[in-house]
């Protein structure tokens, strides 16, 4: 393989309003975002990433600007040859931004979705599906998850509408106090078919007194995992109470950043499932670690990710390459950036999704049927 250097990136900012706003405890998405980035090499070569950015999704084109602006021009003309060492270049120098704009969150992000499409692109030069070149060795499906189900009976219908679609594990979103947290949840207990599983997702929602009153009455829905029931920021101390309490494993993840932090959420025993988000913070080089790093300690990896079509594919990849016990984790929420974009690239049969044939995604991102819903479309070349 030619020593080819980055040679051009893209960013495309897509959103669409939707019928049904997503509500969660922090929250109402009343539109569907999407930053989509496009990189190619001084060969031609091509790969595609996605940046986090659903809530708030006001700030996609932000976060668009940002990777053109800050974090393109660091890549720019230097050699692909070496994924993880560019990223972890970029990642320190990208340190004194953080602190000094207060937009920690927003560099990470766009940064991993430059990570993303330099894994993809290196993985369709190597003529590999991006999971094989991530290091992976089973080509079998992957179960997944159906998320983002609405509180009340918007769960109920959901959980339906997604068993009939071949979805057998459900997560319902909770924080919305306890008769409508309960409410939620009992009937879609009651209705479980054999080897479906339920969870729910609290997304940071209590404080330590109302957890703690709140996680044991859930003990009678079987739950595979209760997600994020504190802020992700709180002590060690507050996690290992809630933990003691709780009828199932803690779930969490998403909202960390750092290798450093989500070593210490492994090593503390207290989360059973770890999710990092490749689309919101270190793309596969930094999240590929931390997902074999909970395996080996005898935690379940499980990649968290709710925006377009692109980076649920990288998720899909992600996984496909450690394995383990984890699902993948699929929006229930009709989504014209995901849809619009996997096409029929996500096959789900059974509880579980076949990965795409091909060189890296294995999709090649269609984007003129969703140009009307474009906002910002920006390019920078070394």
């Amino acid at each position: 393989m030619s020593a080819a250097t980055l040679a051009r990136v893209e960013a495309h900012v897509f959103r669409t309003p939707i019928k049904e706003p997503v509500r969660t405890s922090f929250g109402i998405m009343t539109e569907r975002v999407a930053v989509f980035v496009r990189v190619e090499d001084s060969d031609g070569a091509r790969g595609w990433g996605e940046i986090w950015c659903n809530f708030p999704n006001a700030a996609a084109e932000h976060r668009a600007l940002l990777f053109a602006d800050i974090v393109a021009p660091r890549a720019l003309g230097k050699s692909l040859d070496d994924p993880v060492g560019l990223w972890s270049e970029i990642d320190r120098a990208l340190h004194v931004l953080r602190v000094q704009s207060g937009d920690a969150g927003a560099l990470s992000a766009a940064a991993a979705g430059l990570d993303l499409a330099i894994h993809d692109l290196r993985a369709r030069k190597r003529g590999l599906p991006l999971w094989r070149a991530l290091g992976g060795t089973d080509n079998g499906p992957l179960p997944i998850y159906a998320s983002g189900l609405n509180p009340g009976r918007a769960a109920y219908d959901t959980v339906g509408r997604m068993r009939a679609a071949g979805y057998r594990a459900f997560k319902i979103k909770v924080g919305f106090g306890e008769d409508v947290d309960l409410g939620s949840l009992r009937p879609v207990a009651a209705e479980l078919q054999a080897g479906e599983r339920l969870m729910v997702d609290a997304n940071q929602g209590w404080d330590l007194r109302t957890a703690c009153a709140l996680v044991p009455k859930f003990a009678e829905f079987g739950l595979r995992w209760i997600e994020e029931p504190l802020m992700a920021d709180r002590p060690l101390a507050e996690w290992s109470q809630v933990a003691a309490l709780a009828p199932a494993t803690l779930a969490g993840g998403e909202n960390l950043r750092g290798a450093g932090p989500f070593q210490e959420m492994i090593d503390s025993g207290l989360f059973g499932v770890i999710q990092p988000d490749a689309a919101k913070w270190g793309g596969h080089s930094g999240c590929l670690p931390v997902a074999r790093a909970a395996l080996a300690a005898g935690r379940t990896y499980c990649p968290h990710f709710l925006g377009g079509g692109i980076g649920l594919i990288h998720s899909l990849h992600l996984l496909a390459a450690v394995r383990g016990p984890g699902l993948l984790e699929v929006d229930a929420n009709p989504n014209p950036l995901r849809e619009g974009i996997l096409q029929d690239a996500f096959s789900v049969r059974d509880g579980s999704v076949t990965l795409p044939g091909g060189q890296g995604l294995g999709l090649e991102p269609d984007l003129k049927p969703l140009l009307t819903l474009r906002s910002l479309h920006i390019e920078r070349r070394a």
